[in-house]
């Protein structure tokens, strides 16, 4: 015996399962929006931001630092996503955006090697850190 009586009924089926999933994730903090973020300007062309992929970006999203910055790319040459669009002075690829509930708190112009990278990108985490105890 089927559940779905017809195209409708299965639908029907398939709305209370999306709708029974959007209320556990609801229940469980997990709608809510990336407080922080990192947001990765950059371009094809750039041998800079190659040489980030190669070195840091492809352990990044394993590493603690990820866990309070998501890291988001966004490539200059396409049309940027409509929630950056007050984001300015991009002149230099990669240029790193440290954004809090969508508003710029930090930035980190070039790459000018894996250990300065990640030593700036440490001061950051810390203040992003400090902030959201803060808010605790």
């Amino acid at each position: 015996m089927s559940l779905c009586r017809g195209p409708a009924g299965c639908f029907g089926l398939a709305r209370i399962a999306v709708i029974a999933v959007i209320f556990v994730m609801i229940a469980s903090g997990a709608s809510r929006a990336v407080a922080a973020e990192l947001v990765m300007f950059e371009s094809t062309s750039c041998t800079w931001c190659e040489a980030w992929h190669a070195e840091v970006g492809i352990i990044y999203d394993k590493t603690d630092e990820a866990k309070v910055l998501p890291l988001r790319l966004v490539d200059v040459d396409e049309e940027r996503p409509s929630d950056l669009a007050d984001i300015g002075g991009i002149i230099y690829t990669p240029t790193f955006i440290i954004l809090e509930d969508g508003k710029e708190t930090g930035r980190i112009i070039g790459y000018p090697g894996e250990d300065f990278f990640w030593q700036m990108l440490g001061e950051f985490v810390k203040k992003v850190e400090a902030r959201l105890a803060n808010e605790s």
